[in-house]
């Protein structure tokens, strides 16, 4: 294919395969002044790589296995994206379209040379500041690139790398929505006896709100058309299943929403660093929308210091961590967090092209290059309850025993043949625990890392979600990109959630030595994009804009999984309603259909032990049940100011032989309208109490 060719079918954005030119490797030492913004660069042709004086301009040491084919033009390394070349013509550009163009001009002749580039005058504007940082980005790329090329030349494998992803052919991905949503009875009816199925269909579609009834119905009319159009079974027209929107049951009132959309769009206040949890996310998408509308939202990423401090709304009733429910709340949970996660894409008319995943050949032991699922399987029959992979662990581990402190930290890279000789021994030896620790130095162990993280199958966002994190820049504020993030998180398989939470935990620990280490939170983000959205057999075609977009937009979505973290790994409170709501109505469902008279005796029997409780509370009393421990209850009177945090501490001083702390206990809100919770510190039991009158309150030793 030539060059012009090549330029009109765009690039393949992977760090595997690339039909776009490499960057070159930088020769050029190269000076920068932050005060004045000047950045000035010099020809070298020395064979001799040296770094930047600046720390973001860190030039890796060539690696042993990537070196250039000799009968190609080794060329310098362009140092900042806003370099002129004297080929390039044509319209001011954006300094990386800019870069990459020029970059690609050089390359378009092997027998050119690079005339003497004048200095490049940087302005100290944000843009500027994003693309100098972003440099870090296209020689992580490069390195990728470089480094599996390599691998591939000495292996002699010329087969080509299986597809881990396919695009469903139509009304497939509406068809796998729904029944990944438990709504498959809405338009297969090949079953009329499947009653139980029915009912828990109707109990969930009952809790639904506005936006998110409106965003099953527009996927089951557009499987409908297609259906229709197959000449398949008849299937039930969407308006005998949803009412219109005036009669729609709606858990939310409106007077709420409203109360709180003028919260969120008002001015850019204090207010607006608040995340309102107890409103669905995409009813506060709704109401911003018809407050905002023909607003352009920036797409610059802006410095660390400039990301707005959210906090989640304090909440009387406790905040739900991911792994407080109980498995059968959680899937309930995913269900309607799918639901509202497509509602407030809908809000912003953004389609999301889901992936489907594609069954590859892959190793079925081992430490690199294996699914997830299969390695934590391994893992768990050595340790019971491993929920990280032990590997990921222990690289952590390691770099964080012999300090954060080295500088450019996961932004160097470490010797090609030094990191694949390692990554061949830990194969050999990690289980055996033969496995040389001392001998890894900092750079060659985060290039293993970074490494694990690449070589899976399939990405540890997953193929499934992976164009919807990056659909996540497309809205139009942070606060709606934080709080899709959210959802998700929560919509990821459990092993993945697990190990990224473990991932960005670290990250965050690195850039809080950034003062010794240089990697601040932007430079820690630009660096680990690739290697989270670039994986193997992964192909996507993107112009030079596209490209740049994809860079930009990677990196700010992992700079927000790492700062907001705390907030991302918590399930919104209105999602845990709609979780109550929905255990109310299938009980209430259950019940009515016990019409025998004596069985309804007995069930009324039955409830007697649970409803002591609210005996005691029309005194202010609750009964804590301990059946761990020797102690076995004991009775609280509820106050105000009462929190599960206090119920522990009475126990614990009422129960000497107690052995296990209290961060190592948890008060359990268990029946009523939840199945189990375990319940925040700072929950305040009495407001909790009316909220769910029927609870039992257990404590136990809380499983992590």
């Amino acid at each position: 294919m030539n060059r012009q060719q090549a330029q009109t079918q765009g690039v393949v954005l992977t760090g595997y395969h690339s039909n776009a030119e490499l960057l070159p490797k930088s020769e050029t030492p190269s000076e920068l002044s932050r005060r004045t913004g000047h950045y000035s660069v010099q020809q070298n042709h020395s064979d001799r790589h040296e770094q930047s004086q600046h720390p973001q301009c860190t030039v890796a040491t060539e690696l042993p296995s990537c070196k250039p084919e000799p009968s190609s033009l080794h060329l310098p390394k362009l140092s900042s994206p806003r370099l002129q070349h004297p080929q390039c013509n044509g319209p001011e550009q954006s300094g990386l379209q800019h870069h990459q163009q020029c970059t690609r001009v050089a390359h378009s002749s092997p027998n050119s040379r690079l005339r003497r580039r004048p200095a490049c005058l940087r302005s100290n504007s944000q843009d500027s500041l994003d693309e100098l940082e972003m440099d870090d980005y296209w020689k992580e790329v490069e390195h990728i690139s470089r480094s599996a090329e390599g691998e591939r030349r000495a292996e002699g494998d010329v087969v080509q790398e299986e597809e881990t992803s396919k695009t469903p052919e139509e009304g497939e991905q509406e068809e796998a929505w729904l029944v990944e949503a438990g709504l498959a009875r809405l338009f297969d009816d090949s079953d009329p006896n499947d009653q139980e199925q029915d009912e828990d269909s109707s109990a969930f579609l009952s809790t639904l709100t506005r936006s998110q009834a409106a965003a099953i119905e527009r996927r089951l009319t557009s499987l409908q058309q297609t259906l229709r159009r197959k000449n398949r079974q008849h299937v039930p027209d969407v308006r005998d299943i949803f009412r219109p929107p005036e009669e729609q049951q709606v858990p939310v009132k409106t007077s709420e929403v409203n109360g709180s959309s003028d919260k969120d769009v008002s001015s850019p206040s204090e207010l607006d660093t608040e995340l309102n949890v107890e409103v669905a996310f995409s009813e506060q998408a709704l109401n911003y929308r018809e407050n905002h509308q023909g607003l352009k939202k920036s797409s610059s990423i802006s410095s660390d210091d400039k990301l707005p401090n959210f906090k989640l709304l304090r909440d009387k009733t406790g905040q739900t961590r991911i792994g407080d429910l109980s498995s059968l709340d959680m899937k309930k949970v995913q269900r309607l967090v799918l639901v509202e996660m497509t509602a407030l894409f809908d809000t912003a008319g953004i389609d999301i092209k889901a992936q489907k995943a594609v069954k590859i050949r892959s190793r079925e032991s081992g430490l690199f290059g294996i699914p997830l699922t299969n390695l934590l399987d391994q893992d768990q029959k050595r340790i019971p309850g491993t929920k990280v992979p032990i590997i990921l662990q222990r690289l952590i581990s390691h770099i964080e025993e012999e300090g954060l402190d080295t500088e450019g930290l996961l932004r160097i890279p470490g010797a090609a043949t030094r990191v694949k000789a390692l990554c061949l021994e830990l194969e050999a030896s990690f289980y055996d625990g033969l496995f040389g620790w001392s001998e890894v130095k900092q750079h060659d162990a985060a290039s293993l890392l970074k490494r694990w993280i690449r070589e899976l199958p399939h990405p540890l966002l997953s193929v499934e979600l992976l164009n919807a994190f990056i659909a996540v820049n497309k809205l139009p504020t942070k606060k709606q990109q934080l709080q899709a993030l959210n959802l998700l998180v929560l919509l990821l398989p459990e092993p993945n959630r697990d190990t990224l939470k473990a991932l960005v935990e670290f990250f965050r620990r690195v850039i809080e030595r950034q003062t010794h280490n240089r990697m601040t939170l932007n430079n820690v983000s630009v660096v680990m994009a690739p290697n989270l959205f670039m994986y193997k057999g992964h192909r996507v075609k993107a112009t030079q804009q596209q490209e740049v977009s994809m860079a930009t937009g990677t990196a700010n979505i992992v700079r927000l999984l790492i700062r907001y973290q705390e907030l991302l790994w918590t399930i919104p409170k209105f999602i845990v309603t709609q979780v109550r709501q929905q255990n109310m109505e299938s009980q209430r469902k259950q019940n009515k259909e016990r019409a025998v008279r004596k069985l309804l005796k007995k069930i009324t029997t039955d409830k007697q032990p649970e409803k002591s409780a609210p005996e005691d509370s029309v005194q202010g009393f609750i009964r804590v049940q301990a059946p761990q421990f020797s102690k076995v209850s004991m009775a609280l009177q509820l106050t105000e100011d009462l929190q599960a945090a206090d119920v522990l501490s009475r126990f614990l001083s009422q129960d000497c032989s107690v052995l296990v702390k209290k961060d190592e206990l948890c008060l359990y809100e268990i029946g009523g309208n939840i199945k189990e919770r375990c319940l925040d510190g700072e929950t305040y039991m009495k407001d909790l109490f009316q909220l769910n009158p029927a609870a039992e309150w257990v404590i136990r030793v809380v499983q992590r």
